[in-house]
């Protein structure tokens, strides 16, 4: 159980989202009511795993929200399921990548290595190439070093604020509706899922863990608690920190509002703080972005296996047994895109950075709404298989019903949300419909191809 919550907790990429993703959304969300998101995000989660895990004791398959769509709505919207799947872990993937390289360009400037963002992006996705080819396991023990690290020096930070009563003494006013609503919540809630991708791998790795119907849920829970406990606390004493009423003016006046987290370690910390901290943003990212190349070529790989893709991309390593062509085709698509933001000298993280990794966490959210409704079709035409009324119907139908009204919000407000004008604003969120549209045909094809195959598809692997 231990591996897959670490896998699991590095595609949250703790240091990631809390010097990344928490001053964005306090600067374009909400203020110091991120706190109050993450509660709420945590919450809802909770609400969706019950249902997830009690899916997860009958079908154990890595394709996950494909697996389970499978199995509840049908081949035809398992297809589209598995195509929405593969473009957010690509998106979310790639867009890390950009801030990767913009991360690490600055980290060892400071040593007098200096170099293009693109070319440690580049290194970086060949190191992960690598280690995608080869077996969990030493992906498992690299990023259990730097999962530990991160949340060390995270944890520092918030004693430090804690013992010190941040600026002007410590507040609860982050987790009241006043300042919950304060702002853009919509935002504020938006990078509060995008801190939690990748919690849903603990089914990703069911066919590699040793106990999948007592693993997976154990994991599942601790993850998800682990994560949003520490997000929210962390981003309480971040706003506490800097001041309530002080927050948003001073991350208004920063340069780059990632500095922020950095800032408050020099003031409350002092010493070499800073330059650590640095060094383990850029081993964060690395985490996050191994951990969703793994999850992306899994995807790949049962997605071939079972048909929609072709047979070729569903078969795995004879040495190493790792899902290698779908890792190879990943590895390919990430030297692409950030090839052709390097061509035409695009913004590595208020481009691709902010757009793919919001648009991943839009496909995502997707995902766990049709994932609800599946779960509860699943157990509606099987007799509930012995699990209980709460777990098969009432949790799953609040969850789906919560995420699907904030994926339409969203949808509908992507272009506002994350700065993108014209064409781009409105063809962003409207490729995960279409991507969903050309996973259904493929399913549709299969189903023609291969009647026997398509009634397979999502059932349980052991």
């Amino acid at each position: 159980m231990a591996s897959v919550t670490f896998l699991v907790i590095s595609a949250a990429a703790p240091l990631t989202a809390v010097a990344g993703g928490v001053p964005i959304a306090m600067l374009l969300g909400n203020g110091s009511g991120v706190a109050a998101g993450f509660t709420i995000v945590t919450a809802i989660l909770l609400l969706f795993s019950a249902g997830y895990v009690a899916m997860a004791r009958h079908i154990s398959n890595a394709g996950a929200f494909y697996a389970f769509t499978a199995q509840g709505l049908g081949g035809r919207m398992g297809g589209a399921a598995s195509m929405i799947a593969i473009l957010s872990y690509n998106a979310m993937q790639v867009g890390v990548m950009g801030l990767l390289g913009a991360a690490a360009s600055q980290t060892f400037g400071q040593f007098g290595l200096t170099l293009p963002w693109w070319c440690w992006s580049l290194v970086a996705i060949t190191l992960v190439g690598i280690l995608g080819y080869r077996q969990v396991d030493l992906s498992v023990k690299i990023l259990m070093v730097l999962v530990l690290l991160e949340y060390l020096v995270v944890l520092l930070i918030d004693v430090a604020i804690f013992v010190k009563g941040g600026d002007s003494g410590l507040s609860l006013a982050p987790f009241t509706p006043h300042e919950f609503m304060s702002g853009s919540p919509f935002i504020g809630i938006l990078f509060c899922f995008a801190a939690f991708i990748g919690f849903e791998a603990t089914t990703i790795f069911s066919e590699e863990a040793r106990d999948p119907k007592k693993t997976v849920p154990r994991a599942t829970y601790l993850s998800v608690i682990m994560i949003g406990v520490f997000y929210l606390l962390t981003s309480w004493l971040m706003a506490n920190g800097a001041g309530i009423d002080k927050l948003v003016p001073t991350l208004q006046a920063l340069p780059d509002p990632t500095t922020f987290l950095f800032d408050l370690a020099g003031r409350y910390i002092g010493g070499p703080i800073g330059t650590i901290m640095s060094i383990l943003f850029v081993t964060s990212l690395f985490a996050g972005v191994l951990a969703f190349h793994n999850g992306a070529a899994r995807y790949k790989y049962v997605v071939g296996r079972e048909g929609i893709l072709p047979d070729s991309v569903g078969v795995t390593h004879l040495r190493f047994q790792s899902p290698h062509i779908g890792s190879l085709i990943q590895t390919a698509i990430a030297f692409i895109v950030i090839g052709i933001f390097a061509v035409f000298g695009l913004d590595p993280v208020l481009q691709l950075f902010t757009l793919m990794t919001q648009l991943g966490t839009l496909g995502i959210l997707g995902l766990m709404a049709i994932t609800s409704f599946a779960i509860m079709r699943f157990f509606a035409r099987n007799g509930g298989l012995g699990e209980g009324i709460l777990s098969t119907k009432i949790l799953p139908a609040i969850a789906g019903g919560i995420m699907a009204f904030l994926f339409v919000i969203i949808f509908a407000k992507f272009g506002e949300m994350t700065g993108t004008t014209g064409i781009a604003g409105v063809a962003l969120p409207s490729s995960v419909v279409v991507i969903a549209a050309i996973g259904y045909y493929l399913g549709v094809k299969l189903e023609r191809r291969d009647p026997v195959r398509f009634a397979r598809m999502g059932s349980a692997r052991t």
